[in-house]
């Protein structure tokens, strides 16, 4: 009698919709965190897998975006603890915020290992990217899809920046990962770390000289405006970003309801990198016409920043790991 009233009762608390079982186990809200809103690619990423999910669920699953990381109160590198421990339900993250926890995803912070689009393509497409989801499985976390920040450039209020004899000197933000403040030390600069909230005080103030972050993060923060006047485009750095869910939550839902969150995510994911990718040349001009003053450098003008920084590469490739670091290295090779 009992395992039969047990039975009747699941019965009775699960409601069919299009076909699929749903478990009024569901939460109304599902939270889902993003460091930057939605006036960045890395925002409108997070707001348009929440609403892919929502209409394609008919409602099952209702996601609200909380940008600024505002769900650990604005501590980024915290995020990835939150999302393990269901503070935080689901994340556009970013493998920079996550690597302190990750040790592996400090790979696509290595300095000057992605020269180009291609080269990233070739990492979070192929093994490379496998390999890295496999290990966020393991930490009760379910990655779904890959998105892109961007190629992290480099501004300053002194003065253009060719060599590392321009940079030398120069107090600059950056983010709160130990491989950063590796890589401007050695390129003699002043390092300090912050949150991007804090970030914008202290440019604004002249507490900092300079920053690194995607042009597209440089152009809607307005950072032309507060002093931010010469830009130096490098492509140190690649910022991938992973859509992802809390374990317990995933599990929550019925197979088919997880198979729509992923392909939202997968939809979405490619969708913000074809944005990041061709805004950039219409940003560049505007910022151009706000009076900044634009450095690309030739892949001459990289190899002294390349050997500048080549003591901190080996250094991390023990710290990452170095077969991951070769297997990265050779994908970005046969791109």
């Amino acid at each position: 009698m009992l395992r039969k009233a047990v039975l009747a009762a699941f019965a009775v608390g699960m409601l069919v919709h299009g076909g699929a079982a749903v478990a009024q186990a569901y939460k109304s809200e599902y939270r889902l965190s993003t460091v930057l809103n939605n006036a960045f690619p890395w925002g409108q990423a997070g707001e348009r897998w929440a609403n892919l999910v929502r209409e394609r669920t008919q409602g099952r699953i209702n996601i609200k975006q909380y940008p600024g990381a505002s769900l650990v109160g604005g501590e980024q590198t915290r995020e990835f603890t939150a999302i393990r421990q269901g503070v935080i339900d689901l994340a556009v993250g970013s493998t920079i915020n996550w690597s302190p926890q990750i040790k592996q995803l400090n790979l696509f912070a290595m300095p000057f290992l992605m020269p180009d689009e291609k080269a990233l393509d070739a990492l979070i497409q192929g093994e490379v990217g496998k390999d890295l989801f496999k290990i966020i499985e393991k930490l009760d976390v379910v990655p779904l899809a890959w998105g892109e920040n961007g190629f992290r450039e480099v501004s300053n209020s002194k003065r253009a920046i060719a060599s590392p004899a321009d940079i030398k000197g120069l107090k600059m933000r950056v983010v709160g990962s130990p491989l950063f403040l590796d890589i401007f030390t050695a390129l003699g600069a002043n390092p300090t770390q912050m949150s991007w909230a804090d970030a914008q005080t202290a440019l604004a103030s002249s507490a900092v000289d300079g920053q690194e972050n995607p042009i597209a993060v440089y152009f809607a923060s307005k950072l032309p405006g507060i002093g931010q006047k010469y830009l130096t485009l490098w492509h140190y750095i690649n910022d991938p970003l992973i859509f992802v869910v809390n374990k317990d939550v995933w599990a929550q839902w019925t197979p088919e309801d997880r198979e729509i969150v992923r392909q939202a995510a997968v939809q979405a994911g490619k969708e913000n990198i074809e944005n990041v990718r061709n805004g950039d040349a219409g940003m560049l001009k505007q910022i151009e016409n706000a009076g900044v003053t634009v450095t690309t450098l030739t892949d001459e003008q990289r190899k002294p920043f390349i050997q500048a920084t080549r003591a901190v590469y080996e250094k991390w490739t023990k710290n990452i790991g170095a077969d991951l670091v070769k297997k990265a290295e050779e994908a970005v090779a046969k791109r």
